[in-house]
């Protein structure tokens, strides 16, 4: 498995929506060959447009310097949900392309045919030689601006191998094939031609991994250090041949001894929930830290008008309560830990696992159905043997629980006899078949 080396000094974590906001500005700033940035959207918003508006300072201040951005297809072509009358972020980029002198790239990547069946969900950015990892997009909730936040993970890593790795999977898979068209420019594909390219990107985004050239992974051996922090980055996507999660069941089933694991949604797939109850039956001390339902972005507030798309954090909430009364005995040992993260009217977007304070997961997976069979993830896991990485991780960890509750019964979780109205009609007249089918294939 191709990896690299870096010292626990090329590795920073930041904790807060403004440093994340704060670092990305300084990166663009200070970037001299290349600025790539994967996410899944940049939006057409206060956030989206001063980052739009760095990126066409950066070209003008330095004509050769490289700037793309990969977005997925179908998002950049819609507003947010419940906005029906945005004419999508395209309109933006547009605009903008318009007003500069300078031209830069942003690409739309289309894995499916529609959004609800797989969307382009690889993270990174990568500024010259070093990688900007987190699972956040780019807008105002992103940037803690308006009011609101959205809680993420943001690591900095120096390494030009790997940023070069990250940079050389994007050109190789959407650009050399012309497969991803450019959404600031041009007229885009017709639905004939969009067909032919998803059909081909479908097939080529199901076999393509990362690889490292062989003069990079020479330079790493020559200066290896004792300690350093080995990084293997792993991309997949579809249910077969997934590599990152392939990866991601590796570390939990080689779980000796403590597994943290984070994510917005509960509704781990069928396997990782088998690997995780096997860890605890051989002792392994687990932690969930879970959003709860009024920190998942498709909440809506009861004094707001409630539409469908309002039922799905109630439907992870329905299946938190089942799992908390099927793990009653273990909660009750004291090795299951159940966190529910809430701040006020503040969402939380965290994925990634901890295993025995040495392996470290970061990644754009929601670990859920949807992650593991249809959107194209990515992430980074670093194996760090000797600890380093843990005084900073216990930084990032002290600022998450401060809005985390230990949950010890199911009784301390809203219920469907509990919610509002609309949403607790909606889910009496969904059957529990139904309710079971759509959380294993779509969320």
């Amino acid at each position: 498995m191709n990896n690299t080396l870096v010292s626990i000094n090329d590795i920073q974590v930041f904790c807060s929506p403004d440093q994340y906001k704060q670092q990305l500005l300084l990166l663009i700033a200070n970037a001299r060959t290349r600025i790539y940035i994967t996410a899944l959207y940049l939006q057409d918003d206060d956030a989206g447009k001063e980052i739009l508006h760095a990126l066409y300072q950066a070209k003008t201040n330095y004509p050769a310097l490289d700037v793309k951005v990969f977005v997925d297809f179908h998002r950049a072509q819609r507003g947010l949900i419940g906005e029906k009358n945005s004419l999508g972020n395209r309109a933006l980029y547009l605009a903008l392309e318009s007003q500069y002198d300078v031209s830069i790239d942003i690409y739309g990547v289309a894995v499916k045919s529609k959004e609800v069946f797989g969307v382009l969900h690889l993270k990174g950015m990568f500024f010259d030689d070093q990688v900007f990892y987190t699972g956040a997009s780019i807008n105002d909730i992103y940037f803690n601006q308006h009011g609101r936040y959205r809680l993420d993970r943001y690591y900095l890593i120096k390494s030009a191998t790997l940023a070069d790795t990250l940079c050389k999977y994007l050109t190789s898979n959407f650009l050399e094939t012309n497969l991803a068209p450019r959404l600031n420019g041009g007229e885009l594909p017709d639905k004939a031609q969009q067909k032919s390219i998803i059909q081909q990107l479908k097939v080529l985004v199901k076999k393509a991994n990362y690889s490292f050239s062989r003069r990079n992974l020479l330079a790493d051996k020559k200066t290896t250090l004792q300690g350093n922090i080995t990084i293997t980055p792993l991309v997949g996507c579809g249910a077969r041949g997934n590599q990152l999660n392939k990866a991601i069941r590796k570390v939990v089933q080689k779980t000796q001894t403590e597994l943290l694991i984070l994510t917005p949604y509960f509704n781990l797939p069928k396997s990782l929930a088998k690997d995780v109850n096997k860890a605890l039956k051989r002792g392994v001390k687990v932690t969930l830290i879970i959003g709860d339902k009024t920190a998942n972005d498709f909440y809506i507030p009861p004094e707001k008008p409630f539409t469908t798309i309002g039922i799905v954090p109630y439907l992870y909430e329905v299946l938190l309560v089942r799992y908390v009364k099927k793990q009653k005995r273990n909660i009750d040992k004291g090795l299951l830990n159940i966190r529910l993260w809430k701040d006020s009217d503040n969402s939380f977007h965290l994925k990634g696992l901890v295993s025995d304070s040495r392996y470290h997961f970061i990644t754009g997976s929601n670990l859920n159905p949807r992650a593991w069979a249809l959107d194209l993830e990515n992430g980074l896991l670093l194996d760090d043997e000797q600890g380093q990485l843990m005084p900073a991780f216990e930084q990032e960890w002290a600022e998450l629980l401060k809005n985390t509750q230990l949950i010890s019964h199911f009784n301390e979780i809203d219920q469907i006899k509990d919610y509002p109205e609309k949403p607790r009609n909606l889910l009496k007249k969904l059957r529990i078949v139904q309710i079971d089918r759509l959380l294993k294939r779509f969320l």
